[in-house]
């Protein structure tokens, strides 16, 4: 009796089993076939327009001809801008959480804090730099876009730096002590050294999150039709550019969105895959 009761048992475990996997295939199918609907689109609609202009020419008046050059460059400069605005703090600060602060009574609010910006909308970023820095000032900035890409990297660059660093084994920390070694000695020599690719990849992360923002900069940087390398006036700005040009009733911006928007999609791509073999850098060497 307990044979057959088992052998029952067994097969109903099986067929739940095959049920549950075929289903988790099918969901996964389900996944892929929009990214890669959304990629032969994006690839359709704007590989035939990336050519030299689109690199070396402003953006065009309605009917003109030129490119994205512009908003190119001032999408790197307001990135890296940023990045390294927020990197610095969100490193130190996700220090102060692994190292320094963990019988803090103060730690679990920060971390709570962070997670809370982590999901906060970038449109709500946008509008609070707008209110400290736009309005202040009077005119839209470079600058505070910067600010508004920075407030939006730092929880990611703080949450990866924390569990990064958290993951070393605190026996290289107590032989660095035992050594005599002052505490901000081990962590800047010791710690940081073991959890480098970690942070890195936490940035790069960080860089791909803050690639295609629109909406804060909608509110803070806004855009120029021509070049400007000063980050005290707007500029123009990838993300901006292809929301205006996509919502146009103009042929040849409509197109050149579509370049831009395969231009970030590339680039977003390309630097989770770059993080990804960084982070996987230390486990294929052991």
């Amino acid at each position: 009796m307990s044979v057959v009761m088992d052998t029952a048992r067994f097969q109903r475990r099986k067929y739940l089993n095959i049920m549950v996997l075929c289903l988790s295939v099918l969901m996964t199918m389900f996944g892929l076939f929009w990214l890669v609907w959304l990629l032969w689109t994006l690839f359709s609609q704007g590989l035939p327009y990336v050519n030299s202009t689109l690199f070396f020419k402003a953006t065009p008046p309605p009917g003109g001809t030129g490119g994205l050059a512009n908003g190119i460059v001032g999408s790197l400069v307001l990135t890296v801008t940023g990045v390294l605005i927020g990197a610095p703090t969100g490193v130190l600060a996700g220090t102060y959480l692994s190292e320094f602060s963990r019988k803090s009574k103060i730690a679990p609010v920060i971390r709570f804090v962070n997670d809370i910006l982590l999901s906060a909308p970038s449109i709500i970023i946008g509008v609070f730099v707008y209110e400290i820095v736009v309005v202040p000032m009077g005119h839209f900035s470079g600058w505070a876009g910067a600010l508004a890409l920075a407030m939006i990297a730092l929880p990611v660059i703080v949450r990866t730096t924390e569990d990064m660093l958290r993951l070393v084994p605190d026996n290289m920390r107590e032989a660095a002590a035992a050594l005599g070694a002052p505490r901000w000695k081990v962590t800047t020599a010791i710690i940081y050294r073991a959890a480098r690719s970690g942070i890195l990849t936490g940035v790069l992360l960080a860089v791909a999150r803050i690639s295609g923002e629109t909406a804060p900069l909608l509110f803070t940087a806004l855009n120029n039709q021509f070049w400007s390398s000063s980050l005290n006036q707007p500029m123009a700005n990838l993300p901006v550019v292809i929301f205006q040009f996509a919502m146009s009733p103009y042929d040849d911006w409509q197109h050149l969105a579509w370049a831009g928007a395969l231009l970030i999609t590339l680039a977003v791509l390309g630097l989770n895959i770059v993080a990804r073999i960084i982070l996987k850098t230390p486990k294929m060497r052991k």
